[in-house]
């Protein structure tokens, strides 16, 4: 793993492959192993980036809440290293969430986008609340009752039923995470921005993915599709919120297809 430092924070990321730049952006509470599934589909044309986002997996917190403003110029700063003048990213759930505000800051860099398992809206006032409530419990009774749950609650019945280690693989990168780490995440992501004024803005090639058995509905990927002009849209079977993960050969064929087709720069 190598490491660069953004302000407040050492973070880490790893490098696979060669040819045009791809930066994959991993959920909450996982890191960037998420996608070893997937990894050698990608390997051989393009030059992978796998960032481990603050206050997961080995990259630090830092002071305060992990906004998506903190993740995006933490992404600036990593591309501004490694020499990267525009690249496709993709992102899943939090990942999307910092996209959202990297494009709105950084726009130039981005020559496609991925969005996965994520959500445009902002935090309703009921789930701003429960993303504090959270944050307090973590840090009251510990990270391993929650993990366990959401690994649960975010992975499909099939995935829970036939996969068991894909399950036990999510909840021991989860493990990574302190109490501390899980509540600052928490609280940045319920004070994140309404995102759906800047569907209209996003003028790249964008594919949405989705899992059938995502715990985010269907019809809010939808609504991402539907607001950036000329994207593409995919609905994975039998994958909830971990899609890349619980179906890494069709996530991975996706995203191969998607990436063969964009204009060579």
């Amino acid at each position: 793993m190598e490491s660069f430092r953004s302000d407040d924070a050492q973070l880490v990321y790893e490098i696979t492959g060669s040819g045009p730049d791809v930066i994959l952006l991993h959920p909450f509470p996982l890191h960037h192993t998420f996608w070893d599934g997937l990894l050698d589909q990608l390997v051989t044309r393009y030059r992978v980036i796998r960032p481990d986002l603050r206050a997961h997996g080995d990259s630090d917190a830092g002071d305060g809440p992990v906004t998506m403003q903190k993740l995006a110029d933490d992404l600036d700063k990593l591309c501004r290293g490694l020499g990267i003048v525009r690249a496709t990213f993709v992102g899943v759930s939090i990942g999307g969430y910092a996209l959202f505000e990297f494009w709105r800051r950084y726009r130039e860099r981005v020559s496609a986008l991925v969005l996965a398992n994520t959500r445009a809206g902002a935090e309703t006032p009921e789930g701003r609340a429960g993303r504090m409530e959270i944050a307090e419990r973590v840090l009251r009774e510990g990270t391993l009752g929650f993990t366990n749950d959401l690994v649960q609650k975010l992975c499909s019945p099939s995935t829970l039923a036939n996969r068991p280690d894909i399950v036990d693989a999510a909840r021991a990168m989860a493990a990574k995470m302190s109490p501390a780490d899980i509540a600052e995440v928490q609280r940045g992501m319920a004070d994140r921005a309404d995102s759906i004024p800047t569907l209209a803005t996003i003028s790249v090639p964008t594919l949405v993915i989705a899992g059938e058995d995502d715990s985010v509905p269907l019809s809010e990927m939808q609504l991402i599709h539907q607001g950036i002009a000329g994207s593409q849209f995919r609905a994975i079977a039998k994958a909830g919120h971990y899609a890349a993960m619980e179906q890494p050969a069709e996530f991975g064929r996706l995203l191969r297809t998607f990436f063969d087709a964009l204009p060579r720069t």
